[in-house]
Parts: structure tokens; C-alpha cells; sequence
């Protein structure tokens, strides 16, 4: 199955009072890029999260939000260090008696300095924790791996369209370059007749100067190569994986015979099949940057 690098996912999972809710949402990127969003309280797991996420994507710009609620205590302690403060209140009255400084402080100015009030935690216990969070992040991911399955089966639905169209013009090609020779063995025809030469006579020269223009346009190694890789694009979307890399390099070798192609072109018919074909490549190649 083909996989987009597109999509959201979101779970609830709750226990005890203790609530955690987990979105992720993906976009297309070269690589496996992780970021991660989530209370200071549920940091120790982040090897632990992105572990667990790599078991269900294997490219994308990925965000997570996780946030987690704790009915059942409060969400953090404030605690005050009396002996710190006392120190503090000490020290400053000793520096203030013996430089002759004045000692004026408030308790606000006290509770200030560093460490005398802190915020704590809650006890909580970290593998029921854990447990808790792995379940609604699996849950997420799932929701998140199906919604990109399903873009991805859009995404290769459109692809195989556009190799259809692809292929027709390349088709096209084939079929224009035997016409572009007898129009131009018919023009030389015409211009020896003009000038009354003898054309039976002229019959072997005519026919190097056919082979020399004919070699000159020749696009059928192109063509037959174009229609190879159309081919093996066909059988990669249908064989569904990680296809997304694999993908992009033979829209860049189907680009190189359509430079050929254009480059070769004598004709309007012919110019106008190439930059149709070039179009159609790189709308292949904007999709083909969405498939995972």
C-alpha cells in the first residue's frame, strides 16, 4: 500500500483521574523529522515516545502534542525552604553589619532568592505513567498511519492517470517521427524541382541526406526508455511500501529522456508532445514528494 507523508491523528486515553491526549499531524519531508510537545512532567519519556513513533512512520516532518491532566492531585507542590530563607535573611544581615549597609528586605524580596520556594511534582507513578502514555500515543499513531494510507491510495490513483496521459504522448512521439521524415524527403523533392535538377540522378544523396536528418531526430531510444520507466513506476505504486524515494529518482530519469526529446524536436507537433510530456513529470514529481 502506498503511504502518504499527510495526515492527523488524535487519541484520549484515561485512567484514575489522569487524562492524557496525544495529536500528531505529518507533512511531507526528506527525511524522519520528530518534534515533540509535551508538559515538563512527561520529558523523562522521550526516548521512549520517539522509539514508539518510529515503529509507525518512516518519513515526514511529524508534530506531536501530548498533554496530560491529573484529576486526582494537584498539578504541581509549592515548597518553602525555611532554613534556606533563614540563611539568607543571616547572611544578609551580617554583609549589611559589617559594610554599614542598610538591611531592609521584604518577604517578598526574600522569597526571591533562589531555591527558598520551588514547585514540585506531584508523586506519580512513572511505569503506570509510561503505560498510560504509550497507549495513547500507539492509538494516535494508528489514527495517524490510517489517515496517511488513505492519502496515499488518492495520491497513487492520480499517478497512475497521469502515467496513462504520459504514456499516450509518449506514443505520440513515436508515431509523429516517420511522418517528420517524409515531409522533409517531400520538401527536398520539391526544392530539386525547383531548380530542375534531376532527381534520379541525385537519388543516392537524397537518401544520405534522409539517413543524416533521420539519425538527427531519432528519438526512439528515448521514447522506448520513457515507456520503460512509465512501466516500472506502474509496477512500483501497485507493489505499495516505501516507495517515495524510489519514486522520485525515476521521475527524474523520465525528465531526462523528455530534455532529450525536446531537444531533438524539428516540429511544432513535436515540441508541443515534449513539453507535454515535461508538464506531466513534474506533476508526477510534485505527488511523488507526498508519498512516504
Amino acid at each position: 500500500m502506498i503511504t502518504s507523508m499527510t495526515g492527523f491523528g488524535r487519541s484520549e486515553v484515561a485512567k484514575d483521574q489522569k487524562k492524557i491526549t496525544v495529536e500528531i499531524k505529518s507533512v511531507n519531508h526528506r527525511y524522519l523529522d520528530i518534534g515533540l510537545h509535551m508538559p515538563r512532567r512527561l520529558n523523562l519519556f522521550d526516548s521512549e515516545i520517539r522509539r514508539l513513533l518510529q515503529q509507525y512512520m518512516k518519513r515526514g516532518k511529524v508534530d506531536v502534542n501530548i498533554s496530560f491532566r491529573d484529576e486526582g492531585s494537584a498539578e504541581a507542590g509549592l515548597k518553602y525552604n525555611a532554613g534556606l530563607a533563614a540563611m539568607y535573611a543571616g547572611y544578609i544581615k551580617e554583609i549589611g553589619s559589617e559594610f554599614g549597609a542598610d538591611t531592609d528586605f521584604t518577604a517578598i524580596q526574600l522569597a526571591r532568592f533562589p531555591d527558598v520556594l520551588t514547585m514540585e511534582d506531584p508523586e506519580t507513578d512513572e511505569e503506570e505513567l509510561l503505560v498510560l502514555v504509550e497507549k495513547a500515543v500507539s492509538e494516535a499513531a494508528q489514527a495517524l498511519v490510517k489517515a496517511r494510507q488513505t492519502e496515499g491510495e488518492a495520491l497513487k490513483e492520480d499517478l497512475l492517470k497521469k502515467l496513462d496521459v504520459l504514456y499516450e504522448n509518449a506514443v505520440h512521439v513515436e508515431e509523429r517521427y516517420p511522418q517528420i521524415i517524409e515531409e522533409y524527403r517531400s520538401k527536398l523533392l520539391a526544392k530539386l524541382a525547383e531548380v530542375k535538377a534531376d532527381t534520379s540522378v541525385d537519388d543516392s544523396r537524397l537518401a544520405a541526406e534522409l539517413v543524416l536528418y533521420a539519425d538527427r531526430l531519432c528519438t526512439d531510444e528515448e521514447t522506448v526508455r520513457l515507456k520503460n520507466h512509465i512501466s516500472a513506476m506502474r509496477q512500483t505504486l501497485e507493489k505499495g511500501g516505501e516507495a517515495g524515494r524510489k519514486l522520485d529518482f525515476m521521475a527524474q530519469e523520465m525528465n531526462r529522456e523528455a530534455n532529450t526529446i525536446l531537444s531533438k524536436a524539428n516540429d511544432f507537433r513535436t515540441s508541443e508532445l515534449g513539453i507535454a510530456i515535461k508538464t506531466d513529470i513534474e506533476k508526477i514529481r510534485e505527488q511523488i514528494q507526498n508519498i512516504e
